[in-house]
């Protein structure tokens, strides 16, 4: 991502489109937001940038309607207003586009977006509205096919394309790149330049630090709820952008010779059948991680991730028993449980739900996965859960109100370093992670990315499997590919670009890309 953001349309003496003054929001115990000010002017893609827990998030949500501020007022276009809910918001030309998307997979795209436009336009005029704005934009879409049947970066484009349809003024964007290939980034990246070039503002949120230097040509940065510091992020490198968001620069990651030990875990020939409706069958898998070496999967989500994660760590026992091997024992039938006491260790993409149980406080989280507080005959030692509750949220910095606070009063990005926490403070043989810096700041994936690598380094087999290339070139000796359930050959990190994996997201991959597992290690 090369390109110059583009310069902002002339609107010489025109108001801002966006202007926030004096914003506050308070809840129980913290100040999500303190007397911020924001200015968007017309056609300017403005990042908003902040670690986790920072206020962005609050920010938006009270932009789009969501949430109403204690104080504070917003303008747009010079003009006051009192934005009570996301109608009204639309209705004043703001769109968002949220991180997770809001689509019914039994509907037509055509009927996805009729959803949420005005009910005195006909089935028939949304489907030919969507065509048009579809080429208009380089956003290619069938009214008429099934959300189930389009792919992730598709599914984007149908959300895009809904926001369109309202011709908003503003458009809010929330990590809009965390699901898309490389290539499909920078088709976004051509689409929301057309939008800035015709007086649609942009705000675009993101934790990729390279992103907002590409595409945007302003920056508000948050910490603690309140605005620090404003920049052309065009003038900025990532070091010093990581320095206004977190107050200092990540602590640059060792990478070290591997020396990779015995097969800890060893897949072969796995094959299963999709139990879900719209989900993805696994054909003939086979992949290994050694022991002392991080093994990544790339992928753009729903090629068989959540399915193969099911298998891996024991919430489907379908498969063969000797298709899924943990230090040379067939575990294909064992239930999770059976394959911790192996070593096995397990984060899940889903913090909410399966990682953490909302309700519950993060000490009693503990339990889920870990047992050393509990001793003979069941008995829970209240006082070494809270020690250890207490030792992982030092560890991580888990800004959080004590062992006792409930999981669902953690930002996303919070929870997930108190889940990694408590699993790698577990010593596993083997730790599968699923997105392990999703939507966390660069302070705390840096962390994370470090702590994976002393964990490898300790001689612990790593499995990760993310949507972020840069983080596994970052910390992965080796690489593969999932698309449509099928699992590329293993690429040596020395061989992976961008270019080729970008590809092999699309199943562009052939049996002689790269070297067999087994002729590799023959090779070594």
């Amino acid at each position: 991502m090369t390109t110059a953001p583009p310069s902002i349309p002339n609107h010489a003496g025109a108001p801002p489109r966006l202007q926030l003054s004096g914003i506050t929001k308070r809840y129980p115990g913290v100040v999500a937001n303190s007397d911020i000010a924001l200015s968007v002017l017309p056609g300017q893609i403005h990042a908003v940038l902040g670690e986790n827990g920072a206020g962005k998030s609050t920010l938006m949500k009270i932009i789009y309607g969501s949430v109403t501020p204690d104080a504070g007022s917003v303008a747009i276009d010079g003009q006051p207003v009192a934005v009570r809910n996301p109608q009204e918001a639309r209705a004043l030309g703001i769109s968002m586009v949220f991180q997770h998307f809001s689509l019914f997979d039994t509907l037509t795209v055509a009927e996805n977006v009729w959803l949420g436009l005005s009910k005195s336009l006909s089935l028939a005029q949304v489907s030919q509205r969507i065509v048009q704005t579809a080429q208009a934009y380089g956003l290619p879409l069938d009214p008429l096919r099934s959300v189930h049947t389009l792919s992730v970066g598709e599914r984007q484009r149908v959300e895009i394309v809904r926001a369109l349809l309202t011709n908003p003024k503003i458009l809010i964007l929330d990590e809009p790149t965390s699901v898309l290939t490389p290539q499909a980034v920078e088709n976004l990246f051509v689409t929301l330049r057309q939008l800035s070039a015709e007086g649609c503002s942009i705000l675009y949120i993101s934790h990729k630090l390279h992103e907002i230097r590409a595409l945007c040509s302003a920056c508000t940065v948050l910490r603690g709820g309140r605005v620090t510091g404003e920049c052309d992020p065009r003038q900025e490198s990532n070091a010093s952008l990581s320095r206004l968001m977190i107050g200092a620069e990540p602590p640059a990651l060792e990478h070290r010779e591997v020396k990779a030990g015995e097969v800890v875990l060893d897949v072969k020939q796995l094959n299963l059948a999709c139990q879900e409706q719209f989900g993805v069958g696994l054909h003939q898998l086979a992949l290994q991680v050694r022991a002392g070496e991080v093994v990544g999967i790339a992928g753009v989500s729903g090629n068989g991730q959540k399915e193969l994660l099911y298998a891996l760590s024991g919430e489907d026992t379908r498969a063969a028993s000797g298709s899924i091997c943990v230090k040379g024992r067939g575990v294909g039938k064992l239930g999770p449980a059976q394959r911790r006491r192996l070593g096995l260790h397990f984060v899940p993409e889903e913090r909410l739900g399966r990682g953490a149980v909302p309700t519950l406080a993060l000490a009693r989280n503990l339990l889920l996965t870990r047992k050393d507080a509990v001793g003979s005959g069941g008995w829970i030692s209240g006082a070494k859960l809270q020690a250890q509750a207490q030792r992982i949220i030092e560890r991580y910095k888990v800004k959080c109100g004590g062992p006792q606070a409930a999981a669902k009063s953690l930002s996303g990005g919070n929870l997930q370093k108190f889940i990694m926490g408590r699993e790698i403070d577990a010593a596993p043989k083997l730790l599968i992670v699923s997105q392990p810096t999703w939507g966390v700041d660069v302070g705390a994936s840096s962390q994370i990315r470090g702590e994976l690598l002393k964990l490898a380094d300790a001689g612990c087999a790593v499995l990760v499997v993310s949507e972020e290339l840069d983080e596994l070139f970052e910390i992965c000796d080796r690489l593969y590919v999932i698309a449509k359930g099928q699992l590329s050959p293993s690429l040596p990190r020395a061989q992976a670009t961008v270019e080729k994996v970008g590809l092999w997201m699309s199943g562009l991959w052939s049996s002689a890309a790269a070297p067999t597992e087994e002729a590799r290690h023959a090779e070594a």
